[in-house]
């Protein structure tokens, strides 16, 4: 799964490259495109029954499943880009979250990328979690104690519960779930062979209800809240975890939790 993790990674580049005020979701899902079929591999989103796009871009409420289309990206909005790819029969799946500037609402503009930034740090933190872990349930815990300590002053994050990671291997939706907060039991058991894809999802304010669009496939937040979303895709084998989403395997983002991703042998 590596080869189609390090794909999924080259089309979240390309599409962060092109990312700007002025700049439609559709523009963005065509450059995705054609970077997943240049490498050879097909987009796993089209695969997915009556999706026909490549990414999904959600926009300022919009928290995941948005359809790429006319929207024209503006000054100060958070844009959550999720891709994937399919290669050789094994898939890819990840998502990143971007702040666009905005010289006339700064504060606006901080507290977007604080949230961004936060619920990044979460999904590194439920990884370093799993380096770990003996049974995946720990992840959540990891990721909601990282999101409960950062709020603070009156700001408040909600993790959503309706949407959880998953399983990914021969398909990109696999069990088992992955979830992003506490829950009883714990879990399937963490040993080598797991590959999981970790995707907090956080609002601002604190609510986690959503709401699905007419389109039955955006899902935004019900009090019209900012949302972000990060993913990876992530391999547990015997040498350690390797994040195959990531082209460095999640060195940097791991190394503040004092964990050193193994590369897969």
């Amino acid at each position: 799964m590596v080869a189609p993790g390090r794909i999924t990674a080259d089309a979240l580049n390309a599409v962060l490259s092109a990312v700007r005020a002025g700049v439609t979701t559709l523009e963005l899902d065509a450059i995705a495109e054609a970077s997943i079929r240049a490498a050879g591999a097909e987009p796993n989103f089209m695969l997915v029954p009556g999706y026909r796009h490549t990414i999904c871009a959600s926009v300022n409420d919009e928290v995941v499943h948005g359809i790429p289309g006319g929207r024209v990206l503006g000054a100060g909005d958070i844009v959550s880009i999720d891709c994937g790819a399919q290669f050789e029969g094994w898939n890819g799946d990840s998502a990143l979250t971007v702040v666009l500037p905005d010289a006339s609402r700064p504060d606006i503009v901080a507290e977007r990328a604080e949230l961004s930034h936060v619920t990044e740090q979460s999904l590194w933190a439920g990884i370093a979690a799993l380096s770990t872990a003996r049974h995946l349930n720990q992840v959540g815990e990891a990721i909601e104690d990282y999101v409960e300590g950062k709020a603070s002053g009156g700001v408040a994050y909600g993790i959503l519960e309706d949407y959880v990671g998953h399983g990914i291997g021969r398909s990109m939706h696999e069990d088992p779930p992955v979830f992003n907060y506490r829950v009883r039991g714990r879990g399937p058991t963490v040993k080598a062979g797991l590959v999981v894809a970790i995707e907090p999802m956080i609002t601002l304010g604190g609510s986690i209800d959503t709401r699905v669009h007419d389109d039955e496939w955006t899902v935004l937040t019900a009090d019209g809240a900012a949302a972000a979303h990060w993913e990876h895709s992530v391999a547990v084998h015997d040498g350690g975890i390797w994040v195959l989403t990531a082209h460095d395997g999640g060195a940097a983002g791991l190394a503040p939790f004092g964990v050193t991703p193994v590369p897969i042998a």
